[in-house]
């Protein structure tokens, strides 16, 4: 029996993995708290060794980029390309945030959405400015709980696990991104490349951090999920933070449409 060999690492397959060492090392109890402090440690010597990287990153980018732009045979029609492309985001993210989510707000809560909206407004302009969910996370509880009247057991409930797994906004971007990605490559995707896009999409922005430009990280899940190479995360870090501010919008808005 042969079998088929795929360059690149299967993040997908390390993320299932470290769910199920996760549940496996709360099932053991106390007997599973050495290795949970090892891996405690870990992440801490890790973020450390991140934020060195980050210092750093600009000099790296800016050679990985250029790498993309001299490979390109056609550099007007990129451009052209990441134009469509950065507009197809914002579009999507309109329709999500300005369409979609009202009318789920309507149909459940049996309300126009537009005081409850309105009532949210630091909360918006502070995730907004900061493009994190994280960072707005104070401010959205404030007004939830001081202007819109939300009992403060489900405010405090709810909104630090949304702020944790739902990313709507990631989401899209991630999916729209991969898509855009493997045209410009030219690769053709079947119904079932969608799809398995999409779900990629949903698991990687349930495990983004709620900070700036935290879908690129995840991208690469995305992206191996469909056999396109990593690398080619660099074709959209030129545009990326035109409108990483606007992808936070739409999950902390469903967050704070949930708690209603």
């Amino acid at each position: 029996m042969e079998g088929n060999w795929v360059v690149g690492s299967n993040v997908l397959g390390l993320v299932f993995f470290s769910i199920t060492m996760g549940i496996a090392i709360a099932c053991k109890g106390k007997a599973g708290k050495p290795l949970l402090t090892v891996f405690d440690s870990l992440g801490e010597v890790i973020m450390m060794i991140t934020t060195w990287v980050i210092w750093i990153s600009p000099f790296g980018i800016f050679f990985l980029v250029a790498e993309k732009i001299i490979e390109m045979e056609s550099l007007s029609d990129t451009i052209g390309q990441l134009g469509l492309y950065f507009i197809t985001v914002l579009l999507g993210l309109f329709i999500h945030g300005f369409i979609l989510l009202p009318a789920m707000y309507t149909f459940f809560v049996r309300e126009w959405p537009f005081r409850f909206t309105a009532n949210m407004g630091q909360a918006i302009a502070t995730a907004f400015g900061t493009a994190s969910s994280n960072a707005s996370l104070p401010v959205s509880m404030q007004c939830l709980e001081e202007k819109n009247h939300i009992d403060p057991r489900i405010s405090r409930f709810v909104m630090p696990i949304g702020a944790t797994i739902n990313m709507d906004g990631t989401a899209l971007y991630e999916a729209v991104a991969a898509i855009f990605i493997a045209q410009v490559r030219g690769r053709d995707l079947g119904m079932g490349d969608i799809l398995a896009i999409s779900v990629a999409a949903t698991l990687a922005a349930i495990g983004a951090a709620g900070i700036p430009q935290a879908g690129l990280v995840t991208m690469v899940m995305v992206l191996d999920t469909v056999g396109l190479p990593s690398d080619d995360v660099t074709l959209i870090i030129a545009v990326d933070w035109l409108h990483y501010h606007s992808v936070s919008l739409p999950g902390t808005d469903s967050e704070r449409q949930l708690t209603s």
